[in-house]
């Protein structure tokens, strides 16, 4: 309990330091954690170019949504429940973790300029992007804190050969 306390006290910001800010933005991917309106809970991947999470400033986070398998589960948590968990992890140089919890909300391309981001940031934020990024998710930051190295593995990075179809844990109905 006391150590917890410790922790509470002494590790964890209601928002993000410059430190926080860089190690995000040397980031290609996250995990994420949303819920419905019932609690029920889904984890999902996100990755991108370097630095795809931008930081805004030290209480809001932006981060764009590319076509995936079009479940949306993540988006549809969004919309029931805003509360949302991000996970950064460095698995290839320091092995540790940052973890950022805060209220999401979601934003249609055009919505970028409600934000409070200069017009040549936007402008470079939709040139880097093009036309990849079909929405974007903002973070309003209300916890942010480390995730310790001790159990994160060293890992490498490696040249991805690409996994041809969709039923790699073989669940598809075969037709009879």
């Amino acid at each position: 309990m006391k150590k917890a306390a410790a922790f509470y006290d002494n590790q964890m910001l209601d928002h993000l330091n410059n430190v926080m800010k860089w190690f995000i933005s040397q980031q290609d991917m996250m995990f994420i954690s949303t819920a419905d309106s019932r609690g029920n809970c889904d984890s999902s991947f996100r990755a991108g170019t370097l630095g795809f999470v931008r930081v805004i400033n030290e209480k809001t986070l932006i981060y764009p949504e590319y076509q995936g398998n079009g479940v949306m589960a993540s988006l549809g948590n969004i919309i029931e429940n805003p509360h949302m968990g991000l996970m950064f992890i460095d698995f290839i140089e320091n092995q540790i973790g940052l973890h950022v919890n805060g209220k999401a909300s979601i934003l249609e391309n055009h919505q970028l300029t409600l934000l409070d981001i200069p017009d040549e940031t936007i402008t470079t934020i939709k040139e880097k992007e093009g036309k990849k990024a079909e929405r974007w998710v903002a973070i309003e930051v209300e916890e942010a804190y480390i995730h310790c190295s001790k159990h994160i593995p060293k890992l490498q990075k490696l040249n991805k050969e690409k996994q041809e179809g969709g039923d790699i844990f073989k669940v598809w109905q075969e037709d009879n």
